[in-house]
């Protein structure tokens, strides 16, 4: 059947008897190309009839159906004319991970950071009404999502300017109100439906001829009386026509109400559906956090692949140490803002429940209430995303920096971080915290130094402090027992040379090792050094490296206006590049959005490896020529 529909148009064509059929070989397909590339798993297979639903009911795309986070589009796109590409998801050169304007028309929205997709569908929809449309706009979020506060500021605006929107409350975890079978399924289409808004309608004209007090008790009777039977009263307050639960799953129950509201309801709508994470696959069924995000996989036993492990995770060397601290510090605590394992801090949690605190797709919540903790003499760490801390940044500047409060901000997944593309890259951090007073900055060169970093940030009572690392397994060096504290905005010297200064930041240390050795090939004593600290930047090591070489060249894991730009900055003030002795550069991320790759091979695209570092330095000495031509593929 799935042979036979490349477009939602194909799909429309077929008796609706024949969909479930379809379903079920979607849900075999997606499980399939997710065992060749790995990526998100059980939050696709949950939507599977969802999907079939939509692109069946809605004129797609020319209705527009927006999907929240895009961890469960993987569906979608097989409908969507991208079947035959399926099996490059997350790959170079291969399809996004996540909805992706650029990639189909069918994709009118680009997502991959959560709670955004009602703010987008609504703006989509008064878009459609200035203009004169006529089109639907479907917005599909998770229950998960909701935890957000955009959402509800989404919803209240929706409310406010009555545009007709529909909104698809897809509930695969908190069952905010599980279906009640047949039952659940007649009072949701009755209630879409419009018989029931005609009598509704007749019913509230009838009203208004009552004395305004008496009109106001019978709108209520008749809201909470509906709420009683199919709950949703939140969302009546906030300007929606609620219309659930149903099961998203039984596409009898689906159809129906999908057809009714989007022929019969002139306002905001939200349909309240209720799913499975990884329905239709047992392996994920039974471990919905496992397959959430998968690696590639064995279909038949659900056995997920290992990478070789020559080093523990900078992922895990954070939580270890971080319960290390705890266990000698009772004023240590953990927040996260719904990424419990991705931080590590389902592992703290483990070990110190008490004081460990999920808040849930709450960034801006996460990162004050982390102040909180800290205004009462607490020592909060704050472990999140990179590329997820940016939205929290108000509350970094306006709640956390100018009350100089020492929150210790634990920032996993710096730099790139290869198959999440660029929504996930955490390749700013460095700048928007670079630029605050009062913000101390610390990247790991390592896993050891990661330890040490930790044992730091308890220490630091004095203002807010972030400790940056990495995605991946650590370098594979001796790991301390315990953590030391380091010397505010003190470097490190690695290895000592005459002429070329190569100061690094991050975990670019080992390549930058790597080139200085290559320069030695070609005659050039290198001095390498590890900056530790991105701010305070050590200002004596700096200029001795300045005073004692010839080229001086920062390097980071990180966009312009961050680590390089405090350096050169320090040496314009200084006078230190007035008499041209010392030629200084950095090197950076290139200043644009980079697209999925492995991690070595968008460092080697953006030059910031070791032949990289190699060849900027020859570049600047005028000695290209010697370097060894590239092999003829």
């Amino acid at each position: 059947m799935l042979d036979v529909v490349a477009t939602p148009e194909d799909l429309r064509r077929l008796p609706e008897g024949e969909l479930r059929q379809l379903a079920d070989e979607l849900r075999a397909e997606t499980i399939d190309a997710v065992s060749v590339t790995g990526g998100h798993l059980g939050a696709g297979l949950g939507v599977v009839e969802l999907t079939v639903a939509l692109h069946y009911v809605f004129d797609t795309p020319r209705d527009r159906v927006i999907w929240d986070v895009g961890h469960q589009a993987y569906p979608h796109k097989i409908l969507t004319g991208r079947r035959d590409r399926i099996r490059t998801l997350r790959q170079a050169g291969g399809l996004s991970g996540f909805t992706k304007r650029a990639e189909s028309e069918y994709d009118p929205f680009g997502a991959a950071h959560s709670s955004t997709s009602i703010s987008a569908g609504l703006g989509m929809a008064v878009a459609r009404d200035l203009s004169g449309g006529d089109n639907h706009v479907i917005a599909v979020i998770g229950d998960g999502a909701m935890s957000a506060g955009m959402a509800y500021e989404a919803m209240n605006n929706a409310g406010h300017l009555h545009s007709r929107l529909v909104v698809i409350l897809n509930d695969n975890d908190m069952s905010i109100a599980p279906p009640t079978g047949a039952m659940s399924a007649y009072l949701a289409r009755l209630v879409s439906g419009n018989a029931y808004r005609s009598i509704r309608e007749a019913g509230k004209q009838l009203a208004g001829l009552l004395p305004k007090a008496l009109y106001e008790k019978a709108r209520r009777t008749e809201e909470y009386a509906r709420g009683f039977w199919t709950g949703g009263t939140l969302f009546e307050e906030l300007g929606f026509y609620y219309v659930g639960p149903i099961d998203g799953h039984n596409l009898d129950h689906l159809l129906p109400v999908l057809r009714n509201v989007r022929d019969k309801q002139p306002g905001p709508v939200l349909v309240h559906v209720v799913t499975k994470k990884g329905k239709g696959y047992p392996p994920a069924e039974a471990s919905e956090d496992k397959y959430h995000g998968v690696n590639t996989f064995d279909v038949v036993t659900g056995a997920q692949s290992k990478p070789k492990a020559n080093a523990p995770s900078y992922t895990r060397v954070f939580a270890e140490s971080l319960m290390k601290e705890a266990a000698r510090d009772d004023k240590v605590v953990a927040v996260t803002a719904a990424m419990p394992s991705g931080t590590g801090l389902d592992l703290f949690g483990q070990a110190y429940p008490a004081r460990t605190f999920d808040v849930g797709i709450a960034e801006q919540h996460a990162v004050t209430f982390a102040a909180g903790l800290a205004a009462e003499g607490y020592r909060p760490f704050c472990a999140i995303y990179s590329t997820f801390l940016q939205r929290g940044y108000d509350q970094v500047v306006h709640d956390v920096a100018i009350q100089n409060l020492p929150v210790r901000f634990a920032l996993d997944r710096a730099g790139l971080v290869g198959a999440d593309g660029p929504t996930h890259a955490g390749s700013f951090d460095l700048a928007y915290l670079g630029c605050l007073p009062n913000m101390t900055i610390m990247a790991a060169a390592d896993e050891a130094e990661l330890v040490h970093m930790v044992a730091t940030a308890v220490a630091h009572d004095s203002g807010p402090i972030a400790l940056r690392y990495p995605r991946g397994e650590g370098v594979g060096v001796d790991m301390p027992e315990r953590g030391e504290a380091l010397e505010i905005g003190k470097g490190r010297i690695m290895r000592k040379g005459s002429q070329i200064a190569i100061l690094s930041l991050g975990t670019r240390l080992a390549e930058s090792l790597k080139a200085a050795e290559e320069l030695a090939a070609f005659g050039l004593s290198t001095t390498v050094a590890d900056a530790r600290f991105a701010k305070p930047i050590d200002a004596a090591m700096v200029r001795e490296l300045a005073a004692g070489h010839n080229v001086l060249i920062t390097v980071e894991e990180g966009s312009i206006g961050g680590f390089g730009a405090q350096v050169l900055q320090l040496l314009t003030d200084e006078g230190l590049l007035d008499g041209g002795a010392l030629k200084a550069r950095s090197m950076i991320l290139p200043d644009t959005f980079i697209d999925q790759d492995k991690p070595e091979r968008m460092y080697a695209a953006s030059g910031l490896d070791a032949k990289g570092i190699v060849a900027k330095v020859m570049e600047i000495l005028g000695r290209e020529g010697e370097l060894p031509k590239p092999m003829r593929a």
